[in-house]
């Protein structure tokens, strides 16, 4: 990692709001995976969540792409942008696949209010009016919460119940690692250029999708409430 990059300002703001930042990436949901210790039903509540979570992830990664197209100052943000939607197909079929091997009837998947308040956040970003560097700064932060989430999962010493090996590689590879810092360079790009109010309203994005983070793996943890 450069200078620059190892000081931008995604890495001040991780440091400044790092509390939170662990919280959403070292969460007992995921800590439960890790040390194996992990009640099945607890994942199959997420599998079901994360699968309408995704199908309203697709329209705002696409919203994405869109102001690429208008408001990019480099060609080559439309071609990691892509290169992440071409994946959501597959991960769409991927949970499909999870859910008839977890008896998880998607159709009567019941939305919970934590994950609604998700999906209308992605809603809100989606309107013409958001800047591009806060939109950029959403999508980072969403796959860099899962990216960090499950690699943890695989590191040295987990203990990872091998029925879920596959979720967390798909979230904690080498290669899904990779583009999400090809996410945070784009990002840190943006907005070293932003004016201060548009840097205020991206900081703002990121705690929320922290917070909104948090609040899905709790959902998944502890059950409806």
């Amino acid at each position: 990692m450069d200078p620059v990059e190892k000081n931008g300002v995604i890495d001040r703001w991780v440091k400044k709001h790092l509390v939170l930042y662990t919280g959403a990436t070292r969460h007992p949901f995921i800590l439960s995976i890790r040390d194996g210790t992990i009640d099945f039903s607890s994942f199959k509540r997420w599998l079901g969540q994360d699968y309408i979570f995704v199908r309203e992830f697709v329209p705002f990664a696409a919203s994405v792409l869109l102001k690429a197209s208008k408001n990019s100052d480099d060609n080559s943000d439309m071609e990691v942008i892509l290169s992440g939607l071409a994946s959501l197909s597959d991960e769409i079929s991927w949970f499909k696949q999870e859910a008839a091997k977890w008896d998880v009837p998607l159709s009567d998947v019941v939305v919970h209010k934590s994950n609604q308040n998700y999906c209308r956040f992605l809603e809100s970003l989606m309107l013409p009016a958001v800047e591009y560097s806060v939109v950029f700064t959403a999508l980072w932060a969403i796959e860099t919460v899962y990216q960090e989430s499950f690699s943890h999962c695989l590191e040295d010493g987990s203990k990872t119940p091998p029925e879920l090996l596959e979720a967390c590689k798909r979230w904690g590879s080498e290669g899904f690692g990779e583009f999400c810092r090809s996410l945070k360079k784009i990002v840190n790009r943006c907005l070293e250029k932003a004016p201060d109010e548009e840097l205020k309203k991206a900081e703002v994005t990121f705690l929320h999708v922290l917070e909104l983070e948090i609040e899905f793996w709790d959902m998944s943890h502890g059950g409806p409430k």
